[in-house]
């Protein structure tokens, strides 16, 4: 198989959907003689903030001359990018080589098993581990989870360290409709005998957190309780037991960026404290400042302004707005929006009425894509208007300010079509 083929045969696994649960992956993996048992992995679950937490993570611990695998999702564009190293996407070749080992297991799966087929998320995850646990092994790999955490495909390792970076209504037709209910499925990151770092702000959520830890004997350390963040305009204040960390300033903008990059140095300093990692602060410090993460308050433009943004849940357009109004000054601006099916599209749009000037809608190429007209649906006002070719519109648009948002695989397939002058 050659590169084009490789790509072709894993995205052809999206018609299988989403299958909750790990067997099919622990399945392959025992085929593969278990490569994630030989990782140093670290855990990264939440409903918002793990891609940049995982980007914290990895920047402080390269800075600090180890070699950091990691695994993301969605890819914003380049497929390489789910499995990177050193922050760089794995290379076309190594991708033809893990296919052309994974996808005679995933066959004998189907043939020999009453497990069905693997998903998409199951194949790239399954080739992930192979990689780190086998053909290239890492000091480190921060392994970000997919779909809640219980039934996800990437829990299927026993990680050195757990963050859970959030919890909220998302996926609530698989996850459960309540913060409660999310938090149980989430919660089962937290794992024996093993540090979990987390932020949850919901009470319901979070006292399940602090017992389930407690439970297991992980040792829970908490964002507003035993992790401190004094925030001043574009800087902060880490504080965390005796350390003090001073006027840390991010190119990531936010407030929510701050929690993040604080979980991240929480992480560090714990597996430095166990003796696990040796760490210069000011090279972990000099990482975490420098780390940009494509599609996330990203501007593209200047004249005129143009950011991209991945919100696509409730929580992540609360903390878009807020970005947008802190740091542009901006009270209204233009929206370009587009969505996939299971999101609440009518809460999201609703909280976008804040901020918008005027909305266009449009659809981009994907399963579970929303049509534009299913979208507009949920907008009561009158200055709305639908993009046939977004590409074009984008291409023409001379307004004082655009933010394209509404979901991740819409900002990856922007990306991937439109040039920014």
């Amino acid at each position: 198989m050659n590169y084009l083929d490789s790509l072709y045969w894993i995205h052809e696994r999206t018609k299988f959907g989403i299958k909750p649960g790990v067997k099919r992956v622990e399945w392959m993996l025992e085929k593969l003689n278990n490569p994630q048992q030989r990782i140093k992995g670290i855990h990264v679950g939440g409903t918002n903030g793990k891609g940049s937490t995982v980007a914290y993570l990895r920047a402080a611990l390269v800075e600090n001359n180890y070699e950091v695998g990691t695994f993301t999702s969605p890819f914003i564009e380049t497929f390489n990018e789910r499995i990177s190293l050193n922050g760089y996407p794995i290379s076309n070749d190594e991708i033809i080589e893990l296919v052309t080992r994974v996808k005679p297991i995933s066959e004998a799966l189907e043939v020999e098993t009453e497990l069905g087929n693997a998903t998409e998320f199951e194949i790239i995850t399954t080739m992930m581990f192979l990689y780190f646990g086998e053909v290239h092994p890492v000091d480190f790999v921060i392994v970000e989870a997919g779909l809640g955490i219980k039934n996800d495909s990437t829990n299927v390792f026993n990680p050195i360290m757990s963050i859970l970076t959030s919890i909220g209504l998302d996926h609530t037709d698989i996850l459960g409709n309540t913060y409660l209910d999310i938090a149980k499925d989430k919660g089962d990151i937290i794992k024996p005998n093993t540090p979990v770092i987390y932020s949850v702000k919901n009470e319901d959520a979070l006292k399940y957190i602090r017992d389930y830890a407690v439970e297991q004997n992980a040792t829970p350390i908490e964002l507003d309780r035993e992790i401190i963040v004094v925030s001043q305009d574009d800087e902060f204040t880490y504080r965390y037991k005796d350390y003090e960390l001073e006027t840390i300033i991010l190119n990531m903008l936010g407030e929510h960026q701050k929690e993040n990059a604080s979980l991240a140095i929480t992480a560090l300093i714990e597996l430095n404290e166990s003796g696990i990692i040796e760490l210069d602060f000011n090279k972990m410090i000099d990482g975490i400042e420098s780390v940009n993460w494509i599609g996330r308050i990203e501007q593209v433009k200047e004249h005129p302004l143009m950011i991209i943004d991945g919100a696509h849940n409730n929580e992540s357009v609360d903390a878009l707005i807020d970005t947008i109004k802190q740091y542009y000054g901006r009270d209204q601006i233009d929206i370009l929006f587009s969505a996939i099916k299971g999101k609440p599209i009518c809460d999201m749009l609703n909280k976008l009425e804040d901020i918008a000037s005027h909305f266009y809608i449009t659809d981009f190429d994907f399963p579970k894509a929303l049509s534009k007209e299913e979208i507009a649906e949920n907008i009561n006002r009158n200055n709305v208007e639908l993009i046939d070719d977004y590409v074009e519109f984008l291409e023409n648009y001379d307004g004082k300010g655009l933010i394209i948002t509404g979901s991740l695989y819409f900002i990856s397939e922007v990306k991937s079509k439109t040039k920014f002058d």
